[in-house]
């Protein structure tokens, strides 16, 4: 399945959906779709739930003319055109990033390659939809670019081993980890440079396991303006997904809903010769294989 979370213009709250193929989404709302309820959009990501069992028998159902149109009748179908998108996970109870883990990013700052994956976080105040605008934050003329797989926990995950970690995944997709380098650099710890309002464009949809069979294998790349500025693929990545797991989940319990991204390849804009970093009116792209692509466009607080 492809998830996404949607709203139309008669109601502005986020709701569950799914593409059903690239110009139609279906709502997978309990009221329209006849699908177990949430007591939450957390819930939704719950792979213990009976909720996504359920989706993905719907959306397999709706293959048949019969039953699109049934669902067309009941109000299931929406036009990409006639909604707005959310990001994936609307409110992710935590956001863990991983730093310099691409070989290909490390060599490119001569940095030493690291033994464990480093880890910072961004909150929900970050979060930003497919097509919203990032804001360049006043006092910033260091806002970076990071194109990175964005991990979705399914089930939640506390010391779990490398084995079983992937039994914990949803699924993946675009993730862009803004950072202000300037105060990055500036303050000695990553919080205020990594976390500003914003700085957590993802999606435009998760794409569950069964649509990505092997995350490591992934072409990677960001647009800026139209330009390529970052390029590669995730098989080069340091510490993989099931380590990631294993790893964050021994010192912090894995939630479902809770978003990892997993570093960014070379060619972001401080290590270029000259920096390049983020203007206002620029567009940026993250594109990811079978992930599809999560545009943004950029602005300036103090413009």
């Amino acid at each position: 399945m492809k998830l996404v979370a949607f709203s139309t213009s008669s109601s502005t709250s986020p709701r569950p959906g799914a593409l059903l193929d690239e110009q139609t989404v279906l709502d997978l709302t309990n009221d329209v779709a006849g699908l177990p309820p949430l007591a939450n959009e957390l819930d939704a990501c719950d792979l213990a739930h009976p909720f996504l069992a359920a989706a993905q028998d719907l959306l397999q159902k709706a293959a048949n003319p019969d039953e699109r149109s049934r669902l067309e009748r009941a109000g299931a179908l929406h036009a990409r055109n006639d909604i707005s998108l959310h990001a994936p996970v609307p409110r992710p109870g935590k956001i863990i990033c991983i730093g310099l883990n691409y070989r290909d990013h490390a060599e490119e700052q001569g940095a030493e390659l690291p033994t464990a994956p480093l880890v910072f976080n961004k909150f929900s105040n970050c979060v930003l939809a497919p097509g919203g605008t990032i804001m360049i934050p006043p006092g910033s003329t260091e806002t970076d670019f990071e194109a990175e797989l964005g991990v979705v926990i399914g089930k939640r995950a506390s010391r779990v081993e490398k084995a079983d970690a992937m039994d914990h995944v949803l699924g993946y997709c675009n993730f862009h980890d803004v950072s202000a380098r300037d105060f990055q650099f500036a303050d000695g710890q990553w919080t205020r440079g990594k976390a500003c309002d914003t700085f957590a464009p993802f999606g435009e949809f998760i794409a569950t396991k069964d649509e990505i069979p092997d995350p490591h294998t992934l072409g990677i790349r960001l647009r800026l303006n139209g330009e390529t500025m970052q390029d590669s693929n995730t098989n080069q990545l340091l510490f993989d997904v099931p380590t990631l797991v294993e790893y964050l989940s021994k010192y912090i319990a894995l939630e479902p809903g809770d978003v990892i991204a997993t570093g960014t390849p070379p060619g972001v804009g401080f290590a270029r010769k000259p920096p390049i970093y983020l203007q206002h009116g620029d567009t940026v792209e993250v594109e990811i294989d079978g992930l599809g692509v999560l545009k943004n466009p950029v602005a300036a607080a103090d413009a």
